[in-house]
């Protein structure tokens, strides 16, 4: 097993890629306390390509034989007993997919309304890899495999231990037959009852994380944001972020 001190190493790797440190757009007025929505009127464009530098890195591997579920969860193994957790999607051109691009300091802009968020673990995999929340928001996560799954999420930090911030069980849905969870071959998924829990990080942190407390490779990553000015890259790496208020802001990009 990882320790969480090589892990927290990780954490806030920041991509290899020139981006910035700021976009100008004019100069705005002081912002109020929080975030207001508000009519934005000629907004800004940002649009851009995140790319990975160098070799991609290797995924981490865990042996299937120590744990629980080897047969279901082993169907997409590597097919030599290994299961791995494929932490960069690398597309043709190197760009780098669930990269977040975000803008900091807007507190006053476009509504802001976080579609979601929701994650399934499926083929014992949580997907997505990378989940944006707002900060206080709300977090809904669901069982499509018919073996048991349990989340226990920690708020994430380079400098400090790990801070738990809940732990819950992802109940199977019931339909299911008996022996569906000892089959490799059984490849149909029906949703379990949806668990929601509230994201509540310390104040300065974004950054949590979410593992099953039965198979140490599900893993998923989530940042919370306090604007609408962020987007997650796509398969090529290309984001967009539109209806950009003026004003001077520092621009950040992550993955986990």
């Amino acid at each position: 097993m990882e320790s969480q001190k090589n892990i927290r190493r990780r954490i806030l790797w920041m991509l290899g890629v020139v981006l910035g440190l700021g976009i100008s757009i004019l100069r705005g007025g002081p912002g109020a306390y929080g975030y207001q929505d508000i009519s934005v009127r000629d907004g800004g464009m940002l649009t851009g390509t995140v790319k990975l530098k160098g070799k991609k890195p290797a995924p981490r591997a865990f042996d299937l034989a120590k744990y629980y579920d080897h047969i279901y969860c082993g169907r997409i193994s590597n097919g030599s007993g290994w299961r791995l957790l494929p932490e960069f999607t690398i597309g043709e051109d190197r760009g780098v997919k669930e990269a977040l691009i975000m803008l900091t300091g807007i507190t006053r802009g476009k509504p802001f309304a976080v579609k979601g968020p929701g994650v399934e673990a499926i083929n014992c995999q949580f997907k997505p890899y990378v989940t944006i929340v707002r900060d206080q928001g709300k977090i809904e996560v669901v069982n499509m495999d018919p073996v048991a799954h349990d989340i226990q999420a920690f708020e994430t930090s380079e400098s400090e231990p790990w801070r738990e911030m809940f732990v819950m069980s992802l109940p199977m849905n019931p339909g299911y037959p008996p022996n569906a969870g000892v089959q490799a071959e059984y490849h149909k998924h029906l949703s379990g009852e949806p668990m929601v829990r509230m994201v509540q990080l310390t104040k300065g942190h974004r950054v949590f994380v979410m593992q099953c407390g039965v198979h140490e490779y599900m893993e998923s990553w989530g940042f919370a944001v306090d604007n609408p000015y962020y987007a997650l890259s796509d398969q090529a790496g290309r984001f967009e972020i539109d209806n950009i208020p003026p004003g001077d802001y520092k621009l950040v990009a992550w993955h986990p």
